[in-house]
């Protein structure tokens, strides 16, 4: 027993032993299960608003190493629900506010940031350095390539979504007979059947409530205590005030997932939930007229285009760049407190360049009719 006791003062020193006393009083938790926590794992899939409470409650908790992917910046809308980011880190990176929030929390955890957005290249890699995976991602292409990458590792997956004042929980590929994804949705839908998170909305407490039943799931795994949601799909409508829990089986129909090449296609439509705004070129002038100060204009056209006509306080980005990652990088980092329009000759390449935003979660607006129908007025040199 004296063996037993030194051990565990080795493995959790003075301040976790106080800082974890109230949990580790549990019958069913203990000192044991406090040193498992220690020498585990997770990955969180966004810190957004499931992330934002299942991160903060997994670092009180004591996890050893927490592991966060996110390429997303702090905006003011997020901060309603997405509670670990403050007003004064709107503009920077979730992973940065979101470690310097651990920190603050538990100085214990070990915290690795990948800025990075998941894909079919970098998400074996990036998931194979932890033992639990926890998907607090906003759109399907994403939790289907998390979800295959996990049935190739053999990794538990912890899933949760929201939309309106319903969530759902539920915990994928836990054993060889377990459920994932693709048992409970077995394709992604078609793009205009997904509702726009723009126009339905989300209260923010739903995230928040679904993003502690996923910390509840990752320790009960861990510490190998309770009923774990395998198998099960738990619903809760906060509205109602209504839970229930459904039966979840593996489907006959379904596939082994052996690489991620063959349902590629599957992982394409990682799309931020919404449709690309757009603004009529008299609309536009209004707001460049009275508003200048409180928008930013990234020109899509290419250079000589640009040197030729443009509109003064304009940014060349031409759309042959626009999707490379250093271009993501400047553009949240010009645009901080500013609405991003988007501008071309007639307004074909800013919708495309608006589409390709919004799969990096980077909201702008497209201007139509572009500069032809805008015309020469007094702010076009």
């Amino acid at each position: 027993m004296q063996v037993l006791e030194n051990y565990k003062v080795r493995i959790l020193n003075k301040d976790e032993i106080e800082r974890y006393k109230r949990q580790t009083l549990l019958k069913d938790f203990g000192e044991e299960g406090q040193i498992k926590l220690k020498k585990s794992s997770v990955i969180f899939i966004g810190a957004g608003g499931l992330g934002s409470s299942a991160i903060i409650y997994i670092a009180a908790a004591g996890i050893g190493k927490i592991g966060i992917a996110d390429n997303d910046t702090v905006e003011m809308s997020n901060l309603h629900r997405q509670v670990i980011h403050n007003t004064s880190e709107v503009g920077k990176y979730k992973i940065d506010s979101a470690e310097r929030r651990i920190k603050e929390l538990n100085p214990h955890c070990e915290v690795k940031t990948f800025t990075e957005r998941v894909n079919s290249k970098n998400v074996i890699k990036i998931l194979s350095q932890f033992d639990i995976i926890c998907d607090c991602s906003d759109n399907f292409g994403t939790r289907y390539l998390i979800n295959d990458a996990c049935v190739i590792l053999n990794k538990p997956l912890i899933y949760g979504s929201v939309q309106g004042f319903e969530g759902q929980v539920s915990v994928f590929n836990l054993t060889k007979n377990s459920p994932n994804f693709r048992d409970l949705l077995p394709k992604p839908p078609k793009q205009d059947l997904i509702p726009s998170c723009a126009d339905y909305g989300v209260i923010g407490i739903s995230p928040g409530i679904i993003g502690i039943l996923q910390a509840n799931e990752i320790i009960k795994i861990i510490i190998k205590k309770g009923k774990v949601l395998d198998g099960k799909i738990l619903i809760l409508n906060l509205l109602e005030n209504n839970m229930k829990k459904l039966n979840l089986k593996v489907s006959k129909k379904s596939k082994k997932i052996q690489n991620l090449k063959s349902n590629r296609k599957d992982y394409e439509p990682a799309i931020y939930c919404g449709k690309i705004k757009k603004i009529s070129h008299i609309e536009f002038k209004k707001i460049y007229q009275k508003n200048l100060n409180e928008i930013i204009i990234f020109d899509v056209r290419e250079k000589d285009e640009f040197q030729q006509f443009s509109i003064k306080g304009s940014i060349s980005l031409p759309l042959s760049l626009i999707n490379q990652k250093q271009s993501f990088k400047f553009i949240k980092r010009q645009s901080v407190g500013k609405k991003i329009y988007i501008l071309c000759q007639k307004g074909i390449r800013s919708e495309a360049a608006s589409k390709i935003l919004l799969e990096e979660k980077i909201d702008s607006v497209s201007i139509e009719g572009g500069i032809d129908q805008i015309g020469n007025i007094n702010n076009i040199s």
